[in-house]
């Protein structure tokens, strides 16, 4: 059995991090190392993933409850416009293999598709 994921970890309570939203199958979190004034995660609770294109294959539902967490942060903490970006791969930048959305908002620049 593998170890579990940050996420994981984190939804359990054993790392420190604020849970900003949640919904009965994903939650959100602040990216520790934002890479833009508006940088939030949105993870599915479970680890059944490991990117995006298992997850649009897999569970097309979840996926769709992902955006719309999403564009639901989005108007919260920015103006409604923002950016969802998804890694897939080690080579596109992706470090935790628990598939997550990136919400990026405010000042975008072309450094800020990393995680």
């Amino acid at each position: 059995m593998s170890e579990p994921s940050i996420f994981t970890r984190i939804l359990r309570g054993e790392i420190p991090s604020e849970i900003i939203a949640e919904t009965e199958n994903v939650f959100a979190i602040r990216d520790i190392a934002p890479r833009a004034p508006v940088h939030l995660l949105v993870i599915p609770k479970s680890e059944q993933y490991r990117n995006v294109v298992d997850l649009a294959a897999g569970d097309p539902a979840l996926m769709a409850e992902i955006v719309a967490l999403a564009q639901h942060l989005a108007a919260e903490h920015a103006d409604g416009e923002f950016r969802l970006t998804f890694n897939t791969g080690s080579g596109a930048g992706q470090t935790v293999f628990h598939v997550h959305a990136h919400v990026l908002a405010g000042g975008l620049t072309e450094g800020s598709l990393g995680g």
